[in-house]
């Protein structure tokens, strides 16, 4: 019976593509490539002896044989699935020490938390709030999330997200004093959540650099400024993963259709001999998933909202801006905590 299975690297390859709609939307999260993922289904067709996509078309399409094998295959990837999750569950108890950068920990960590104590009931979870790499060297810290350039010697280090920065107000502050170009910027409070360098490479996108008559307020950390924006405040600069939520519930508007990318990303990091560590690796793993279950809202709420704002205040569109686009790396500036 055995042998009559098709290989699993190719049914694994098949499914993903059905999944995600497209193959290169499976080469992403198999970690291979395009052309890797294509050799896969065309060994997977060989071996069944029969075509699995209709070739030609815009659009993926299964055949009427892919149709019929699809389902036994999401099944059975989904049975392994569900008793590997038991297993863990299982065997994953005890304590773990996660630090993480205040502002992702407020704003992103903390409301899902729940889907991971939830899985792994038998984990409990202690958080700080900090972005310091010293905790990499703690025998006290299991992880670190960390807002950083991702070089931090003798540790495993890896990418968990790039992020946009974009001016977010209240919108109880824009409706008593709008926003209608970025010059009105120097009517109201500008809140940095660094040592000003983000703002100013925002500023200087949108041709506004040296803008005079604004008042300024440093934070020491980008939930503070969030928080000084929320309260109507002033201005702060948001970004695709803190501020998304926020910008969905209609807490923060988002007055102009320009963004910058940070400087820096978040990476997940932790000693080596840490890493392999039962309770460690699922919740590494964890992270990676719950940041691929709501990629698309972090990423699309913060740019659709930006779109329809583009689309609605066209006649509006600040003259000192050039038009939607996003701006290429700044230059290396002092981490955003």
């Amino acid at each position: 019976m055995a042998s009559r299975l098709p290989p699993l690297n190719p049914l694994r390859a098949f499914e993903a593509t059905v999944r995600r709609g497209s193959v290169s939307a499976a080469a992403r999260e198999l970690s291979v490539t395009h052309g890797a993922v294509s050799h896969q289904i065309r060994a997977l067709e060989e071996a069944l002896g029969t075509a699995l996509f209709e070739r030609g078309g815009k659009r993926l399409k299964l055949t009427p044989q892919g149709a019929l094998l699809l389902p036994a295959v999401t099944n059975a990837f989904g049975e392994i699935a569900a008793a590997t999750a038991l297993m863990r569950e299982q065997e994953t108890r005890g304590e773990i020490t996660i630090t993480c950068v205040p502002a992702l920990l407020s704003l992103w960590l903390i409301p899902r938390l729940a889907t991971f104590t939830d899985h792994y009931p038998g984990v409990r979870v202690s958080l700080i709030a900090s972005n310091d790499p010293d905790h990499l060297r703690s025998l006290d810290t299991d992880i670190c999330l960390l807002y950083g350039d991702g070089n931090w010697p003798d540790c495993w280090t890896r990418l968990w997200s790039r992020l946009q920065l974009f001016p977010v107000a209240s919108p109880m502050l824009l409706n008593s004093r709008p926003l209608r170009s970025v010059r009105d910027l120097a009517d109201h409070t500008l809140f940095h959540g660094d040592d000003g360098q983000e703002w100013n490479t925002w500023l200087s996108a949108a041709d506004a650099l040296g803008m005079a008559g604004s008042r300024q307020h440093f934070m020491s950390d980008a939930r503070l400024s969030t928080e000084a924006a929320l309260h109507g405040q002033g201005i702060a600069l948001g970004d695709t993963i803190t501020a998304s939520n926020l910008i969905a519930r209609g807490e923060l508007v988002v007055p102009f259709d320009l963004t910058v990318p940070a400087n820096h990303a978040f990476y997940v990091a932790c000693r080596q001999s840490t890493r392999q560590a039962p309770i460690v690796k699922v919740f590494i793993d964890w992270l990676f998933a719950a940041l691929e279950e709501t990629h698309a809202e972090p990423q699309a709420s913060a740019r659709t909202l930006l779109r329809a704002r583009g689309r609605a205040a066209e006649a509006h569109r600040p003259l000192s801006a050039p038009a939607p686009r996003r701006i290429a790396s700044p230059s290396p500036r002092k981490t955003r905590a």
